[in-house]
């Protein structure tokens, strides 16, 4: 692959044209559960029950790009033996996978461009301090936005991976709900104090849901207090609309095995280029399927894309129809 740098890639992102009409095209993460694809086999797909061409599918063997954003604010015991499952995974992916590297507090900042070489990617692992602000919740949707830029642009893979640490008491913005009337036994932020939680993640969920790169996050402390069950299941809700995952780590032996688990599923994945029909239009679902033989083989995929077109006209599905299905 020709190297691109993230710098290029945000520029490119301002010249993107404003969309008029519905996109022609989608990209979707898939995903072989169990057995294997022929080769003359192809996957099959509809959007909203209508035939959908797949004119591209991009397989495992396939050039991939993996954009690393750190957010680790906290402890070394944690955040440490994540670092060195990190880099010993990078150091295992093919020469045809790309990593860059970035950090998310007090906003998305690039600390390693994609390459093939990631001596400077592994070097700001191990360099990055774990202080400050938890920062997902802010730069998850231009993070996105970035690996969404490189699908449209090139015949890649691409995924972002976020791997934190954060405590929702942490945040810059109080996500908390504070009990606005002491005095009045039946005030809402009493009952629901995971309100503003929940309508920052439905807000995110609106946002991204035209975007098509595939979220993984790796939670390394896996908080059992109310808010922080609110917010670790709303990542969860997050990474699972665009085809991801979310990997909760309740102990610093699951921290490695997360790690590799969260490698293996992103180089496993398949990307299907789908022609959208004229008649598809908004949020669109998706039906994939394939056979090996006679056999049918059992696949996971991102169930459900909305266009571009219908957020930019401001009809917004509700974040619940965004969901994934996998």
């Amino acid at each position: 692959m020709r190297r691109p740098t993230l710098f290029g890639i945000a520029c490119s992102l301002l010249a993107l044209p404003v969309a008029h009409a519905q996109p022609v095209r989608l990209s979707i993460p898939a995903w072989i559960e169990t057995g294997t694809l022929g080769a003359t086999s192809k996957f099959e797909a509809t959007l909203n029950g209508k035939p959908a061409e797949v004119s591209a599918q991009l397989g495992p063997a396939s050039d991939q790009m993996i954009l690393v954003v750190m957010d680790v604010t906290g402890d070394p015991s944690l955040v440490d033996p994540a670092r060195e499952a990190l880099i010993s995974e990078i150091s295992k992916l093919p020469r045809n996978a790309w990593v860059g590297l970035l950090r998310a507090q007090d906003g998305l900042h690039v600390l390693a461009d994609p390459a093939a070489d990631r001596g400077k990617a592994i070097a700001g692992i191990r360099d990055l301090p774990n202080s400050g602000n938890p920062g997902l919740l802010e730069t998850v949707q231009p993070a996105l936005t970035l690996a969404d830029a490189l699908v449209q642009k090139s015949p890649v893979r691409v995924s972002v991976l976020y791997v934190t640490d954060g405590n929702i008491y942490r945040y810059r913005e109080d996500y908390t709900n504070p009990v606005i009337n002491q005095s009045d036994p039946h005030d809402l932020s009493r009952r629901f104090p995971e309100a503003l939680i929940e309508e920052k993640i439905s807000k995110l969920l609106d946002a991204t849901a035209a975007l098509q790169a595939p979220l993984f996050v790796i939670h390394l402390h896996n908080r059992t207090d109310r808010l922080n069950r609110a917010y670790q299941n709303g990542l969860q809700t997050l990474a699972e609309a665009t085809g991801g995952r979310t990997e909760l780590c309740r102990s610093v032996a699951e921290i490695p095995e997360a790690i590799s688990a969260t490698f293996a599923r992103m180089s496993s994945e398949w990307r299907l280029t789908l022609r959208v029909p004229p008649k598809v239009h908004g949020l669109a679902q998706v039906r994939l399927s394939a056979r090996s033989g006679d056999e049918a083989l059992r696949l996971s995929w991102r169930s459900r894309v909305e266009s571009k077109e219908r957020q930019k006209n401001g009809d917004r599905a509700h974040p619940n129809r965004t969901r994934s299905g996998i």
